[in-house]
């Protein structure tokens, strides 16, 4: 598997992420349309009755469960992953994968996913680009646990495409005189997109050509002249990438834990199984680093 669909299989992956229900229970979705927002983003449009009962958080970086059922294998309906779990051989549980709520429509029922698509290995994205409205999957969740914080002095925004939906609903829901950094690393100059933003707010695309991802972004945040005042930081990417740029933040730049979101969205050299089951042990061990 390549390094940028490693990327985009493993798009959101979280340890322990407030209000992400943990209950079997699922809701069925339908795609109602899909639309191609750059040549390695797609956008999907799900609605369905169940969506009825989705109840949507207060975090711009919300995010849900997708749950894709393994060809030929039946499950009991309504969709219930502990029935599932007590009833079938693991090799015949469904997959799922993380992905960012870009936008919920209430009153319409209707959820917005962007997909990151980079050929034809993984999962979420190749169903993502060939869905047909009337394609049915099921959802769990939200969770998540970031939102700008309006009293910050200035915000930092720093990522790779796998961050690109919750940097962009971030930046949504800054208030108008909001100052800050966004820097958003990606493979193709054809993949940037545009985003709304505050006036005071600057978007760096950053092309990413090196062997190692995340290099251009790292090498971005280092450079950059920290403003005066508290800011507040949302940095998710590649791993290693996330890894250094922690350090950089906390040691070198002083800042605290609790003005600070960020995570490893993915790894290279790591489908999303082989990430998540060992994400909580490479975060752990990241603390204990740090002494905290």
């Amino acid at each position: 598997m390549s390094m940028t669909s490693r990327m985009a299989e493993g798009i959101r992956n979280r340890v322990g992420g407030r209000g992400e229900g943990r209950g079997g229970a699922t809701l069925a979705i339908t795609v109602a349309r899909k639309e191609q927002l750059s040549p390695t983003m797609v956008r999907v449009v799900f609605t369905g009755d169940d969506l009825a009962d989705f109840t949507m958080n207060e975090f711009s970086d919300a995010y849900v469960k997708l749950i894709y059922p393994r060809p030929g294998v039946s499950y009991p309906e309504p969709l219930d992953m502990k029935v599932i779990r007590a009833s079938l051989p693991q090799e015949d549980w469904p997959q799922n994968r993380t992905y960012t709520v870009r936008r919920w429509d209430d009153q319409a029922r209707e959820l917005t996913v962007d997909f990151v698509v980079h050929g034809d290995e993984g999962l979420a994205g190749p169903w993502a680009r060939d869905a047909q409205p009337g394609d049915q999957i099921w959802l769990a969740g939200p969770g998540g646990g970031y939102r700008p914080d309006p009293a910050a002095d200035w915000h930092l925004l720093a990522g790779d495409e796998s961050a690109l939906p919750a940097i962009a609903a971030a930046l949504e829901v800054m208030p108008e005189d909001a100052v800050g950094q966004v820097f958003v690393e990606i493979h193709d100059p054809a993949s940037e997109l545009k985003l709304t933003a505050p006036a005071g707010v600057t978007v760096t695309w950053l092309l990413d050509t090196a062997e190692t991802p995340g290099t251009a972004l790292v090498e971005a945040v280092t450079a950059l002249t920290f403003p005066e005042g508290r800011v507040y930081a949302f940095v998710h990417g590649e791993a290693a990438a996330v890894r250094d740029l922690r350090r950089l933040l906390k040691r070198e730049r002083g800042v605290k834990q609790s003005d600070l979101s960020i995570s490893g969205y993915w790894r290279q050299g790591a489908n999303d199984e082989e990430w998540r089951a060992v994400k909580r042990d490479w975060n752990q061990k990241i603390e204990e680093s740090e002494g905290s």
